[in-house]
């Protein structure tokens, strides 16, 4: 009986000995099978973090950041967007409403330029919300032009009625999403709708670029009786902003039949205010940050060339600032395309018509 006690003893202390080594060996190679952590595109990382951290849908935004990558890696330039596969693997083309706002003595320089260029790629997506009614622009544009009988005048009254008519007219269509954009800006299709496939249209999103490097400080005269102040973050119109129909609909109770410019009105606020002070300050939705989105506000000339055809909007400078345009080689002459509008349409598009380079430029590659 002792030689079996001693015989057992050694045989538990040898498996406990093996069982240490096996546990010992076993640890580091786990660290090689765990998961990778979720790899977001650097162009879509401000918009995609706080949505990946609020709505915890990992697998769903890990699908559409591979996807992006995947789709990036082919050349715009290649693609039609109405052809384009990419519009149906999350959104298309027609789940969005565009709107462009715009004046009576931009509609030959301004507007002009934007229907012979990216609107003739969104047409019927497109709205042009004016205050004229031009039958010249009427027979070019239709029933997508929106004669909103708002003053011309470049007054916070004024762009509010504008986007108080903007705000009425998607709500009573079917599109997921709200992008608006002002006339002095070129729409990169393609990057848009990459960018808001990361989000569902059905939940809360409001993306865009402030102009600020602050949120804004308010009295809250809405809510409260403006003893107390409100800080939020507004995505400036100058350079586009888009909000989920999910967004929107929220919004109604401060923003439809007229109550969007009674709002701004309490406040004293421009629209583009208005619209942050609606979303963040009166329903607490945090506003998603992209540095795809530009105005003519910025710097232009910095972007860096490589990048351009990834940016959803593009701007340029007003008379008082003609060189502020992105720099970009083309056939066109300065003189013949002072906005660079028609260089960067043919590259997304280069069998436009009226296009004279056929292929990518070899620094795009």
């Amino acid at each position: 009986m002792k030689i079996s006690s001693i015989g057992l003893t050694k045989i538990c202390f040898l498996l406990s000995v093996s069982l240490c080594i096996i546990l010992l060996f076993l640890s580091p190679w786990r660290q090689h099978v765990l998961p990778r952590p979720l790899l977001v595109p650097a162009c879509n990382l401000t918009c995609a973090r706080s949505y990946l951290e609020s709505q915890s849908e990992v697998t769903r935004l890990s699908t559409a950041a591979q996807d992006w990558k995947r789709n990036h890696a082919k050349s715009p330039a290649n693609a039609g967007l109405k052809d384009d596969p990419r519009s149906s693997d999350h959104l298309r083309l027609d789940d969005l409403f565009i709107a462009v706002k715009t004046t009576k003595k931009y509609h030959k320089t301004r507007v002009d330029l934007l229907l012979q260029t990216w609107i003739s790629q969104a047409n019927k997506q497109t709205f042009i919300f004016t205050d004229y009614e031009d039958q010249v622009l009427r027979q070019r544009a239709g029933s997508q032009m929106v004669n909103t009988n708002c003053t011309a005048v470049h007054t916070r009254q004024a762009l509010c009625c504008k986007m108080a008519v903007e705000y009425d007219k998607f709500v009573l269509s079917s599109k997921k999403w709200f992008c608006h954009v002002d006339d002095d800006n070129y729409l990169n299709l393609h990057a848009l709708l990459d960018l808001l496939s990361a989000f569902p249209h059905n939940t809360d999103v409001y993306v865009g670029r402030p102009s600020l490097d602050h949120p804004v400080e308010t009295l809250d005269r809405v809510k409260g009786d403006g003893s107390s102040s409100l800080k939020f973050w507004f995505a400036t119109g100058g350079a586009g902003f888009c909000i989920s129909r999910g967004l929107a609909l929220k919004m109604s109770p401060w923003a439809s039949m007229g109550n969007f410019i009674s709002t701004a009105e309490k406040v004293r606020l421009p629209d583009d205010c208005t619209i942050g002070y609606i979303i963040e300050g009166l329903l607490e939705v945090k506003m998603q940050h992209s540095n795809l989105f530009h105005s003519h506000l910025e710097n232009l000339q910095i972007l860096p060339q490589i990048s351009l055809l990834q940016q959803v909007t593009l701007s340029y400078g007003g008379p008082e600032n003609r060189r502020n345009v992105v720099r970009i080689p083309g056939a066109f002459s300065l003189e013949q395309d002072p906005t660079k509008f028609k260089t960067i349409h043919c590259l997304l598009y280069p069998e436009t018509s009226w296009c004279p380079q056929k292929k990518r430029l070899p620094f795009l590659t």
